[in-house]
């Protein structure tokens, strides 16, 4: 090759060069799918400082009031100082328990309802506060597990929905005829605070950033509000108050419990992991949308889930999970229950934390689950 075609060729292969520089640049880059490029770096990153097996805390009680802190901080939510001011807005007699439905100021800020069931035997009552799953069903929310009245349509979606996954129970009224107070409040966006659609959810959350909050934050502290509006109440037992929650409403029951003292033992139903298992292509949670309500600023960088599950260690904790739900992978779920155990091991309470996976069930809280749950509390929290 001479002269000019020697030249030519040269600067074709520079300029070939160059192009696939650039394209290589780019590829890092590149979003794959709903995950950042550099997703796999950055999880190597996750190392979870913050958390009781890190390592870096020697006295159990002063890291978990520390972490407990820390959590709160995430949330972006201020203390509420308005008084609860209960009214009732509707009863029905059930024989064995009276259901009401209230207002309460449940915020400074939100003024909600709740449907409140409660034993006709003389108190103090040991209490369950209950916490609605997701299932992008948006017009029912606390009507998932207190049976509604007064209203057809909520009816016969609340029917639906128990049929579906509680094996026809309402888990409210079953607890109550067990002889608890139970309370149950619809999230922001469900029951009478909605119904939204689903695709509104990432543009309220933003919005809720926009005005220097967060909808995870504000989830999460209604349920503490919560915790402490029954706990005000002559009729509940104030040292004997529990928590349980299915899908959305485990991951609510668990948080609940690391947020909250006043909260005495806690059911978890489907909604546990590590992020480590979590994060990965294919997963539920990469989706956005429903995730905003599991997402507290620069937590995943502190502390993995079990260990922010773990701040309520040692009191009884029990976590159940399906080895069919396609939503939570049976690696994520095991990992998680080996931390936790570690941490209640760690307190020699061991004893206090029951896991376990059903290996025949999905993402269910069916009535064989239901017969080990409800024992499990009365265990705990009846005297």
């Amino acid at each position: 090759m001479r002269g000019k075609g020697k030249i030519f060729f040269m600067l074709a292969m520079l300029t070939a060069m160059q192009a696939n520089a650039g394209e290589g640049w780019q590829r890092q880059g590149v979003v794959e799918g709903n995950l950042p490029a550099s997703w796999q770096r950055l999880k190597t990153q996750m190392t979870y400082p913050d958390s009781w097996l890190s390592g870096h805390y020697s006295d159990f009680t002063r890291w978990q009031q520390r972490a407990r802190e820390e959590f709160r901080q995430s949330l972006l939510t201020p203390d509420s100082t308005k008084p609860f001011a209960a009214t009732q807005i509707s009863t029905q007699d059930r024989g064995s328990y009276i259901a009401e439905k209230l207002a309460l100021n449940i915020t400074d800020d939100n003024r909600i309802a709740a449907l409140m069931l409660t034993p006709k035997t003389p108190g103090p009552h040991p209490a369950i506060v209950l916490l609605h799953d997701h299932g992008s069903k948006f017009d029912i929310g606390k009507e998932k597990l207190i049976r509604p009245w007064g209203d057809a349509s909520k009816l016969a979606s609340a029917e639906a929905w128990a049929d579906k996954f509680f094996t026809g129970k309402f888990i409210g009224d079953e607890l109550a005829k067990r002889g608890y107070v139970v309370i149950a409040i619809d999230s922001p966006g469900w029951g009478d605070r909605g119904p939204m659609v689903y695709e509104q959810q990432q543009a309220l959350a933003s919005n809720y950033f926009n005005l220097g909050r967060s909808l995870a934050g504000e989830v999460a502290y209604e349920d503490m509000r919560t915790v402490d509006f029954i706990a005000s109440l002559k009729s509940v037992d104030s040292q004997h108050i529990g928590v349980l929650g299915f899908s959305m409403g485990g991951f609510r029951a668990w948080q609940l419990a690391a947020l909250s003292e006043k909260v005495a033992a806690t059911a978890v139903i489907s909604w546990f992991g590590t992020y480590e298992g979590l994060m990965t292509p294919g997963n539920n949670v990469l989706r956005g949308q429903s995730a905003f309500y599991m997402l507290h600023p620069g937590m995943p960088a502190k502390m993995d889930i079990p260990d922010i599950a773990s701040i309520a260690a040692p009191k009884p904790m029990l976590i159940f999970s399906g080895g069919q739900d396609k939503l939570f992978p049976a690696k994520a779920v095991d990992d998680a229950f080996n931390k936790a155990h570690r941490v209640w091991a760690s307190q020699h309470a061991d004893e206090k934390l029951l896991t376990k996976n059903w290996p025949e069930l999905g993402h269910v809280f069916y009535q064989q689950q239901q017969d080990e749950v409800f024992p499990w509390l009365d265990k705990w929290l009846k005297p």
